[in-house]
């Protein structure tokens, strides 16, 4: 079975319609069709929502939570060993603190990370990317 990691990036193309919606798609196909799992950081989900919640208010914010939560995705909670990758990741490559969880859950679950955010070229060595873009 196959595993991916969603970034925020992933996750709004596929919420608001934008490129790279099909890919997610695709892999979200694989979950349904038992062929794979897909797991998002629950600061990753924080970072959905806030962005949300500033581009379109609460109510916004509240609506894609939903539409998410009817989704086969495994919300991962973070501990201290994640977030010390995290920070690893963080220190090391230039990217925001929310992209090192991504990055830091793709390595811990073995998985391909889902985006089209160019901030995680230079982690290709150390983590699989799926590219939506």
């Amino acid at each position: 079975m196959k595993n991916y990691v969603l970034d925020a990036h992933a996750v709004m193309a596929y919420l608001e319609g934008e490129e790279g919606k099909d890919k997610v798609i695709s892999v979200l196909d694989e979950v349904v069709d038992g062929h794979a799992k897909v797991f998002f950081c629950i600061v990753n989900w924080g970072e959905v929502w806030y962005t949300v919640f500033r581009e379109g208010g609460e109510v916004r914010a509240q609506q894609y939570q939903n539409a998410l939560s009817e989704l086969d995705i495994v919300l991962l909670d973070v501990d201290k060993k994640l977030t010390l990758t995290a920070a690893r990741f963080k220190g090391t490559y230039k990217m925001s603190y929310a992209d090192a969880f991504a990055a830091a859950t793709a390595k811990f679950k073995n998985a391909h990370l889902v985006t089209g955010d160019p901030e995680f070229k230079d982690l290709q060595k150390e983590i699989k990317i799926k590219w939506i873009r």
